[in-house]
């Protein structure tokens, strides 16, 4: 123990370094650093040569060990006794590797320990293997490449990329310790996917580290009813280092370039901006110019392209409802579903068409022998939030040959009859519940316990029957429309791989008289499904998000799970 204690600096045997110090004296050796004074007890108690004896022991038993290797030899041609005899190149390695959240305590053992972490190699390490930081502060010409790139050039070819050049920090006399602790470290409880609360429509924004900036950058769908092309984006908010350790919040909304804005933590997996300029958001055309230019931006059109009248006043209510934020608003921390060997696809986020509505993002889980689907974006009808198809995995439906599927009153026969089964077995589930209850309110023995086991039997055995049957299932059969079905895409696959029954939530606007109404989930790739709504006789395609979203992934399946439940009791 006392050698461990002796190499580290630290442990049991307080004031082994002092005795070490002690020893360097007498060799008219010196150390290098101020160590901690506190004095052993044992040390104060007349011990003296009984603790000389100890060292010369200990020394010897050092001796006896492997040779050292040839880094780790001093420059007295031993090897070190302290870790604060090891070479500086040696100890800026060693701290590197270390948290950047312990950093700060060991920078108060000792000064060669608070000399050596002002060391910025350790920071640069720190900065790109916690948050990916790969930018170099010493080469300005590499700096803000990615802000003007994404701002001047994808985001709003309109604007000039000078205009943005006047306003990146001085990163010259920047370091990355300040980097680390003044904006990574304070803001990292931000980073990850967020639901802002903007009434029925909701929103997906995913908190980065871009470069040397934190960027908010809100995802949109694609221009309706194109929906396998990529997600839109574009910034909200950006944070950055304009002074050596003050981070800047600049709201990003408007077309007049960053302007001051503010954020706050509110509480855990919660937090707020604010936007200080609103009047950047103006444009000086007046709320038409407004309206045309995020017309153009939503939905890729002009309003007089737009010959639905329903269609025009869906869009013209989002838009007076979505502009009086004015970008100041409360985001909710969100997770991407958990996935299991056993998903019939993997689990993630999806958009979709929803008719009048035009694009929304869906996100797709699992769980158990339920699939959900729960919308990121919503509608006045349907608000972000809310469970918008739920598919039944343990009932596949076997379609009909391709002529009779284009019979809409042959598949409607189909789910109808699949429905009044699932009535009746959920009948069935649940007389044995309120059976099994009463018996074991009336058992006085333990006996009455192995019921649940058979439960738990029974379940697998489902879950065994509904594998069986996708096994069954031929890898890809013909797939069409039913005449009269109506779909804001045509061009959806022409073959799928299996069918289940499931149920679809409608309401009236404003979320009135919520039901579920029987529909048909169809799986036609590992990227696409889609769902029949038959009461509506509408068809929702889906198409994959393929985006590699970092910082999202769910602690547990319990945090998943309690989050879909925070964000639909929002919705409601």
């Amino acid at each position: 123990m006392a050698v461990c204690a002796r190499l580290c600096g630290v442990g049991p045997a307080r004031g082994c370094r002092r005795r070490g110090a002690a020893r360097e004296q007498r060799r008219g050796g010196g150390a290098d650093s101020e160590p901690d004074t506190d004095t052993d007890p044992e040390e104060t108690g007349g011990g003296g040569g009984a603790s000389v004896e100890d060292d010369e022991l200990t020394e010897r038993i050092e001796c006896a060990g492997p040779a050292p290797h040839p880094a780790e030899v001093g420059p007295n041609g031993r090897a070190p006794l302290s870790i604060l005899e090891l070479p500086p190149e040696l100890l800026v390695q060693i701290f590197g590797s270390l948290p950047g959240t312990d950093l700060p305590s060991l920078a108060r053992v000792c000064t060669t320990f608070r000399r050596i972490l002002r060391t910025d190699t350790i920071w640069r390490r720190r900065c790109r293997e916690e948050y990916g930081v790969c930018e170099n502060l010493r080469k300005l010409e590499i700096t803000g490449v990615s802000c003007r790139d994404v701002y001047a050039k994808r985001i709003n070819p309109r604007v000039k990329s000078g205009r943005f050049m006047k306003i990146l920090p001085d990163y010259e006399h920047m370091e990355y310790r300040d980097v680390y602790t003044c904006l990574l470290h304070r803001y990292r409880h931000i980073l990850g996917l967020w639901q802002p609360d903007i009434g029925p429509y909701g929103g997906l924004l995913n908190v980065v580290v871009d470069g040397l900036f934190i960027i908010g950058w809100m995802y949109l769908p694609p221009h309706d009813p194109h929906v396998d092309d990529p997600m839109r984006f574009k910034p909200l908010f950006r944070i950055h280092l304009m002074e050596r350790k003050s981070a800047t919040v600049e709201c990003m909304y408007g077309h007049k370039g960053p302007h001051n804005g503010h954020i706050q933590i509110v509480k855990k997996d919660e937090f707020s901006t604010k936007c200080n300029q609103t009047d950047h958001h103006r444009m000086s055309g007046g709320r038409q110019e407004e309206f045309r230019t995020w017309l153009r931006e939503e939905w890729g059109r002009t309003l007089e392209d737009i010959f639905h009248e329903h269609m025009q006043e869906l869009i013209l209510m989002k838009f007076i409802y979505t502009s009086q934020y004015d970008n100041c608003l409360t985001y909710r921390r969100i997770y991407l579903p958990p996935s299991s060997p056993d998903d019939l696809i993997k689990p993630g986020l999806f958009k979709g068409t929803y008719g009048s509505h035009g694009l929304e993002i869906v996100m797709l889980s699992f769980h158990g022998r339920k699939a959900k689907g729960t919308k990121i974006t919503g509608d006045p009808n349907i608000p972000a939030g809310q469970q918008t198809v739920e598919i039944d995995l343990a009932h596949p439906l076997q379609l009909p040959d391709i002529e009779n599927l284009r019979d809409f009153s042959e598949l409607s026969r189909i789910v109808l009859e699949v429905q009044e089964q699932v009535r009746r077995e959920e009948q069935e589930e649940q007389q044995r519940g309120e059976d099994e209850d009463r018996s074991q309110q009336a058992a006085s023995s333990p006996a009455a316990q192995p019921q649940g086991g058979e439960g738990a039997e029974g379940e697998e055995t489902a879950a065994g029957a509904e594998r069986a049957a996708q096994d069954k299932a031929p890898a890809s059969q013909p797939f069409v429309l039913p005449m009269g079905v109506i779909s804001r895409n045509e061009d959806y696959p022409r073959t799928c791989r299996i069918c289940f029954y499931g149920t679809g939530l409608i309401a009236g606007h404003g979320f009135t008289s919520p039901e579920r109404t029987p529909g048909v989930f169809v799986l036609f790739d590992d990227d696409r499904f889609g769902f029949i709504w038959l009461e509506l006789k509408s068809f929702s395609l889906y198409s994959r998000i393929k985006v590699s979203f970092q910082n999202a992934e769910a602690p547990s399946r319990e945090a998943f799970d309690e989050m879909l439940k925070n964000i639909q009791s929002l919705a409601t």
